[in-house]
């Protein structure tokens, strides 16, 4: 017994004085130029600030090694660029890094009274610089100041399209309150009444079961304030038949 305590105790040495002697060369490695980043690609960005972002990444990233990257340094490469909204990274020992963008999506644009265009991310991060073309409209006194929209009827609407799907989203011109609480008004289609903010799952279905009904075709407009009753309405009569009976 007291032998294996000795020889496990030599172990112990041994090992503590390799760590020792490799600690210093371990640090030298992980900062040296045998593994210095030669090789960087981003993926995961679109739009007119993309070329923007890769080459700031593309900069930040070849200052770095394969063993010590720092994300929160090529965060702060691309600060100036709301659309990204966090990093995650990969390396190919010994040269090479690869960068994936998590970049917000745009799903309306915030117009001004003055006419300005701002597009805006689900969360209500503004997002100044990305496109607003094709975007759903909302309309706003005048664009916020900070990074972030503030909770209130915009952002209400914000919410409502960040809910719809891809598709039907697409079809849709603006988003306002009506006398039918939040209403959509959509591309050669049917007004959508939402009423409150409440159950945009259920209503957004709601909406694609009966946009999808041959019944619905002509309607001015479909009410999902119910969702369980979602109707379509001012449905335009169809022209008499003119042809004349055999």
């Amino acid at each position: 017994m007291a032998r294996f305590a000795r020889r496990r105790t030599r172990v112990l040495l041994c090992i503590t004085a390799l760590l020792v002697v490799l600690a210093p060369f371990a640090l030298w490695l992980r900062n040296s130029s045998l593994v210095r980043v030669e090789d960087v690609a981003v993926n995961g960005i679109a739009g007119p600030q993309a070329e923007q972002i890769r080459r700031a990444l593309t900069a930040e990233g070849m200052d770095m090694t394969t063993l010590h990257v720092r994300e929160d340094a090529l965060l702060g490469a691309v600060s100036q660029y709301p659309v990204v909204r966090s990093l995650r990274t990969e390396t190919d020992f010994p040269h090479g890094l690869r960068i994936f963008v998590n970049a917000h999506e745009p799903v309306a644009a915030l117009r001004a009274s003055g006419g300005d265009l701002t597009a805006v991310a689900a969360d209500g991060t503004l997002l100044r610089g990305s496109t607003t073309s094709e975007l759903p409209v909302v309309g706003v006194r005048s664009t916020p100041g900070g990074e972030r929209l503030g909770r209130g009827e915009a952002f209400a609407a914000v919410r409502l399209l960040a809910a719809a799907p891809r598709a039907l989203r697409a079809r849709i011109a603006r988003v306002y309150r009506g006398p039918r609480g939040l209403t959509t008004s959509m591309q050669d289609g049917p007004k959508l009444y939402f009423g409150g903010p409440r159950r945009l799952d259920a209503k957004w279905a709601a909406a694609t079961q009966v946009l999808a009904h041959a019944t619905s075709r002509g309607a001015s407009y479909v009410d999902l304030r119910l969702p369980e009753r979602a109707v379509a309405g001012g449905l335009q009569a169809r022209p008499p038949d003119t042809q004349p009976h055999l």
